[in-house]
């Protein structure tokens, strides 16, 4: 069935089974699709006079494709949605709250807080602008996507991104088991209590990287940045570079292969730290890190080991 202006209202009448196909139409009232099941919403606009709120709030089992939405809190408690090739601008705050296995594809989101508390997300190929974004949510999968945000990510966990283009500030705090791949990550105060992440084939650009993590693993990475990975338990780098990266691994418990040379290292706790070269060493606390040069320093050899 195809909903027209004169029979949206009818809508929800129909039984679960039918389709319901909206198109070309504009909403701007409260709750106006609110409980939609089993739809197809194409070339729509929510935007208007009334200002209203909650479009889509309860829905389900609805594709939502070539879209406008310049009104707030569009997908609130929504379960099995596709979206795609939409376009949510500022206005359109907190947009997908408390949603399970929705698909976000090809899409721009410009509001405020655009994901929180939702599970089984996934995100391919989108632009995303949004402060707060991806808060307290699980099971995200992120391809192909940029985004924009002051502090992304917050107390999420469970989740998978490659390709993701992240400019922030406070990333990935409080995370658990996350996994990134082929990223470029320029933040600032990135992974600061975070559990059981792995960041493999990434650059990661920021200040004080991964203070007070537990078990964070780095694999062929590029550290860019001051005062990284510090108090630290169950650290991991695997042929990494650091650039710029003076005053690492201050009280932290590591196991590192550098490739190339670290401007300076201070008081690591424990574990082992092996690099082509080193800047400088601040040794004056307790430490058990033995850390050395590597073979192709050409006098490989012990530079510190300190118990």
């Amino acid at each position: 069935m195809t909903m027209n202006a004169d029979n949206k209202n009818s809508a929800r009448k129909l039984n679960e089974t039918d389709i319901i196909r909206i198109n070309d139409l504009s909403f701007d009232k409260e709750r106006e699709l609110y409980g939609i099941r089993n739809a197809i919403i194409s070339r729509c606009v929510f935007d208007g006079p009334a200002d209203g709120e909650s479009a889509l709030k309860e829905s389900g089992n609805i594709t939502v494709s070539d879209c406008d939405f310049r009104l707030r809190y569009p997908f609130w408690h929504v379960e099995n949605a596709l979206v795609e090739n939409c376009r949510m601008t500022e206005d359109c705050r907190a947009a997908f709250w408390y949603d399970k296995d929705i698909c976000i594809k090809s899409s721009v989101l410009s509001g405020i807080k655009a994901v929180r508390e939702c599970r089984s997300i996934t995100i391919e190929n989108c632009n995303i602008n949004s402060s707060e974004f991806g808060w307290l949510s699980s099971g995200m999968v992120i391809t192909k996507t940029e985004i924009s945000s002051e502090y992304p990510f917050f107390n999420s966990s469970d989740s998978r991104m490659n390709k993701l283009t992240l400019n922030g500030k406070y990333s990935f705090q409080y995370v658990n088991n996350i996994e990134i791949t082929n990223s470029v990550l320029n933040t600032k105060d990135a992974f600061w209590h975070a559990k059981n992440v792995t960041v493999s084939d990434s650059v990661i650009k920021g200040e004080y990287l991964g203070w007070y993590s537990e078990n964070l693993k780095l694999i062929r990475c590029k550290i860019i940045g001051t005062q990284p990975l510090c108090y630290a338990s169950g650290l991991v780098l695997e042929d990494c570079e650091m650039t710029g990266c003076d005053l690492a691994f201050e009280k932290s418990d590591l196991h590192a292969v550098i490739s190339g040379s670290v401007d300076s290292i201070k008081n690591p706790r424990s574990g082992y730290i092996k690099a082509d070269s080193f800047g400088e060493f601040i040794i004056d606390d307790y430490s058990s890190c033995l850390i050395r040069t590597s073979e192709k320093a050409g006098y490989p050899g012990v530079c510190c080991c300190l118990s």
